[in-house]
């Protein structure tokens, strides 16, 4: 499964690539979605650390938390990632 998700711009769109997918040890550093507010998203990481992520607007924040819930579960893999600007390319399996 694929999705392409919108930032407020590139410096978010690299963020939230970092935290997705790591791509030498193949996982994903978000462990939950602590918060949502308006086009912002907040997570945790596995090292019980929060971030937050600045999307478009809240339809893309929508899109995001419904495509990594399955990941955070554990029934998805993140394959890879892909930036272009702002857009985020996300691959699953």
């Amino acid at each position: 499964m694929k999705i392409s998700l919108t930032c407020e711009d590139k410096y978010e769109s690299q963020k939230l690539s970092s935290f997705i997918f790591i791509k030498d040890s193949n996982e994903t550093y978000i462990t939950k979605i602590l918060n949502i507010i308006d086009n912002e998203v907040v997570v945790e990481l596995k090292d019980k650390s929060a971030h937050s992520v600045l999307l478009k607007d809240e339809h893309q924040v929508e899109k995001f938390a419904d495509f990594i819930q399955s990941v955070i579960e554990k029934k998805h893999k993140i394959t890879s990632t892909m930036i272009l600007e702002q857009d985020l390319e996300i691959v699953k399996e």
